[in-house]
């Protein structure tokens, strides 16, 4: 992850919305180009892949941001009453139209900070319906700009409180064989999601969930190992799931089942950052030879956090990643945790040009220079799609 290798003085070439060519500008192929853009001294860096979100939600959850400050924990607000379920009554009480309203702003600034591709799961629904409504607002919203939107369907998500004492009941209801049909033949969803934790699905009725999703065509990812340590990245490894998330309380035996498997580690540094919690053991991840990637997990209650240079910088300070490392595992790593290291995520002929100009020379600026935005251009599918002043 940190051998990435550099090109000064550089040029690229682009053809329709890929990559045609790269490397050392006196070399470039000559002829006719119909643009020309001058990077200007500054580094070109692929498009940042942001493989875990819940960006699309309503209402807000500030005010249990505040309690925490003040000392009580992520699982005392959730098991008063507080926590998803505010999330989850905010999100029944709007329509389709309110959550596209509410979520084009967050990803047109995401864009700007040069996300270029965004899962986005659902799971604040919590009914058919809602969880149906939310992965629709995340189709209209991909066709209302430019990031390239990726849906998952995580229903469970929690038990919502009309289900409270009957969790085989509440998958009954969203493992309904048409419900699943319906999206995966309307492209509404490429995953299926769970949080096996304490409070929400144990490893029995995480296994079940992810099985029927995956009898549908749904590919397994999870919420794994966040709060405790529950064996579920062990689980993620068995079941070949895309990407095994969070794993701050991973142990040894989880490492060396996520190093025998395909499984993506995708660590969440803004989430332990906003919880003040420990964050995920990456050295010990890295040195297990995995290919780690980073994530935003942007959403109300634990991560409030729609900046990918952001993340990399709290990656960089807190996980201890090198810039390079952080960078990689922006981008190709994560392109890897939604299964598209074949087109995104790196510089690499034939590959989707989804590419930001940096404002400056190295790719290290963009986690050394802290709350500034590094993008100066943004290229999506070979287009300028956007450009920030400095």
């Amino acid at each position: 992850m940190d051998g990435v290798s550099t090109i000064d003085d550089a040029a690229l070439l682009i053809e329709h919305d890929r990559i045609a060519w790269f490397g050392p500008r006196h070399a470039a192929p000559g002829g006719h180009h119909d643009c020309v853009v001058d990077a200007a001294g500054g580094c070109v860096v692929p498009g940042l892949v942001d493989c875990h979100t819940h960006v699309v939600f309503a209402g807000s959850r500030v005010d249990e941001f505040v309690q925490r400050v003040r000392g009580r924990t992520y699982l005392e607000i959730l098991e008063a009453g507080g926590g998803i379920h505010v999330t989850v009554a905010a999100v029944r009480a709007a329509d389709e139209d309110e959550l596209v309203r509410l979520a084009l702003p967050r990803l047109l600034r995401m864009l700007a900070a040069g996300s270029t591709t965004v899962e986005v799961k659902s799971g604040y629904g919590l009914t058919p319906a809602d969880e149906l409504k939310t992965l629709r607002a995340v189709k209209r919203l991909a066709g209302m700009q430019h990031v390239e939107l990726i849906g998952t369907y995580m229903a469970a998500h929690t038990v919502p409180k009309e289900y409270a004492g009957r969790p085989d009941a509440y998958l009954d209801l969203v493992l309904e064989d048409r419900l699943l049909e319906t999206l995966y033949s309307s492209d509404l969803a490429e995953f299926a999601d769970v949080f096996c934790e304490r409070g929400a699905f144990d490893l029995k009725r995480s296994e079940r969930f992810l099985r029927e999703c995956g009898r549908h065509g749904l590919k397994p990812k999870i919420h794994a190992e966040q709060i405790t340590n529950s064996g579920s990245a062990r689980l993620a490894a068995s079941l070949g799931a895309v990407s095994a998330d969070h794993l701050e309380q991973i142990d040894d035996a989880g490492i060396r089942a996520l190093a025998t498997s395909r499984t993506i580690p995708v660590l969440l540094p803004g989430c332990t950052f906003f919880l003040n919690g420990e964050p995920a053991p990456a050295r010990r991840l890295i040195e297990a030879d995995l290919p780690v990637a980073i994530a935003s997990d942007c959403n109300p209650g634990s991560s409030m956090i729609e900046s990918m240079p952001l993340t990399l910088a709290i990656a960089v300070a807190r996980l201890r990643l090198t810039p390079m490392e952080a960078l990689v595992a922006a981008t190709a790593n994560a392109a890897a945790a939604l299964d598209r290291a074949d087109r995104l995520g790196a510089i690499e002929a034939g590959h989707q040009a989804d590419l930001l100009v940096l404002h400056e020379r190295t790719a290290a600026h963009m986690a050394y220079e802290v709350g500034r935005n590094p993008v100066r251009l943004v290229i999506k599918r070979g287009r300028v799609v956007h450009e920030n002043v400095m």
